[in-house]
């Protein structure tokens, strides 16, 4: 290290109470909502998958026992749950089109709050690498530890990871952090690194980051970040320096042109289809694939608490155009409509219409397109749903429902599992035109029952003993118990 200095005594104290109070948040969990839009959280979206990472979704009255299942790209992720990497294993998050972060192995991340201008971590255990492009005038961005919590305060890489001796490492590559609570003094400048020694943060050392450390880091996060562009100029710490933002999808996309930001995903478009001018709709994205193709066909459904059904596609791509905007079919194309690039976009698990059969096993859906109405929702603990808008769940006409071809239908007990071409089956327009969709998929009962009583197929996976074990104090405060090191996140429900 270039240069270590210990902060004063006296700061230490000032930090510490900082630190206690910073990991004192709210762990607002995904059960305690209510019916008021303002209090949904955002979703963020798991985009790469290396190796075996588990996630756990915060299912009513499960939390004492987590299920653990097999994270897949395009999985929704959001407040309450949890990832965790494996020996050998990376994943890396959207929280925006402009904000990521990439975990590295043996590492484990629970989402404390995503909403507007508020995003809250905790980093448990390994290391992490967070990419912010850009945060709002007062936006909160925060990585909690059980050695303290850290703001950035600034666009820009910032490493957080643990030591061998139990020490948390902060390294800003570029940008600015700060301690939480603590001033100008505690603040940790573009080219620093700082060290909390143990889990009371009773020493506190900051110092200059190594060039080829820190060249390393870089390089090694953008090989992973953009594979299909990077071109190694990064390892050089300085070069990065001077052009911090070569990479930045923001500036080299132009699908940031006609989609929102906000939007995780959207940094994918560009490389897997094209954006064309459609009369009536205004710019369009059409993606690069096979005649026939039908939006919502290629992926998985899995009941994600409170959203209830949401859709994982198997596309590299498919994470904004099955949860934001509409898809219209235009001479025998597909194509995806965003909402404008001014507005806030809300999530949405599926924009689909689901088709209720007369048989009983059978279940389908149609793409929702421009001017369709949708009815934003969400499910309490008996699976009830709380709608946000007065929206008629039963529409009357649907723009997509009479293109041939457009509605899927496939088995109930197939849900969960990856759809299969060949379990996909063909319907009669004719008998369509006698069925009525809905917008809520849990007024069928089939389907219901599938959501409030099957495991969805997915394969659960074994963490190792001592990973995220829950237990409520008297105070009914939650505590993940790890390693022997209790941290307490906030209340959980009673």
């Amino acid at each position: 290290m270039d240069r270590i200095k210990i902060w004063p005594h006296m700061t230490i104290v000032a930090v510490v109470i900082a630190l206690i109070a910073g990991l004192g948040v709210a762990f607002w969990m995904k059960h305690e909502q209510t019916a008021s839009a303002a209090e949904l959280p955002y979703a963020a979206r798991i985009q790469r998958v290396d190796g075996q990472v588990a996630f756990s979704n915060s299912v009513p009255n499960n939390d004492a026992n987590p299920e653990w299942i097999a994270a897949t790209p395009n999985q929704p992720f959001s407040v309450g749950d949890r990832i965790y990497t494996r020996d050998n294993a990376r994943t890396s998050l959207a929280f925006s089109g402009r904000n990521f972060a990439r975990l590295n192995p043996n590492t484990s991340l629970d989402v404390v709050a995503l909403q507007d201008r508020r995003t809250q971590l905790a980093l448990r255990d390994g290391s992490a690498i967070f990419d912010l492009g850009y945060l709002q005038p007062n936006e909160l961005f925060e990585v909690a530890t059980p050695n303290g919590a850290i703001d950035f305060v600034q666009p820009g890489l910032y490493n957080v990871g643990f030591n061998n001796n139990g020490g948390v490492l902060v390294s800003v590559l570029s940008g600015l952090a700060r301690v939480v609570g603590l001033g100008g003094s505690g603040q940790i400048n573009k080219g620093e690194m700082l060290t909390l020694l143990g889990q009371t943060a009773t020493r506190l050392a900051l110092s200059r980051l190594n060039g080829q450390n820190a060249g390393y880091l870089v390089d090694d996060y953008y090989r992973y970040q953009y594979p299909n562009l990077y071109d190694g100029r990064y390892s050089n710490y300085d070069a990065y320096l001077n052009d911090p933002y070569y990479y930045d999808p923001y500036r080299r996309n132009v699908s940031y042109q006609y989609v929102s930001s906000i939007i995780p995903g959207i940094n994918d478009l560009d490389y897997y289809g094209d954006w064309q001018n459609v009369a009536g709709y205004g710019y369009a994205w059409r993606p690069r694939v096979d005649a026939g193709w039908v939006p919502y066909q290629q992926g998985y459904w899995t009941n994600d608490y409170p959203y209830g059904p949401t859709w994982v596609s198997t596309e590299p791509w498919g994470y904004a155009p099955y949860h934001c905007g509409r898809w219209v079919n235009v001479n025998n194309q597909w194509l995806w409509i965003p909402d404008a690039v001014n507005t806030t976009p809300a999530y949405a698990p599926a924009l689909v219409a689901f088709v209720p059969l007369n048989d009983a096993n059978q279940i389908g859906w149609v793409p929702l397109g421009p001017g369709d109405p949708y009815a934003p929702r969400y499910y309490d603990n008996n699976w009830q749903p709380q709608y946000l808008t007065r929206a008629n769940v039963v529409p009357a006409q649907l723009i997509n429902y009479g293109i041939p071809g457009a509605v899927t239908v496939v088995p109930v007990d197939a849900w969960g599992r990856a759809i299969d071409p060949r379990s996909v089956r063909r319907i009669d327009q004719q008998r369509l035109a006698s069925v009525r969709p809905t917008l809520d998929p849990l007024t069928l009962t089939p389907l219901r029952n599938a959501v409030v009583q099957s495991a969805w197929g997915r394969g659960k996976i074994d963490l190792p003993p001592g990973k995220y074990k829950v237990a409520v104090d008297a105070s009914g405060f939650g505590k993940y118990e790890q390693d022997n090191v209790s941290v307490n996140l906030g209340k959980t429900s009673n």
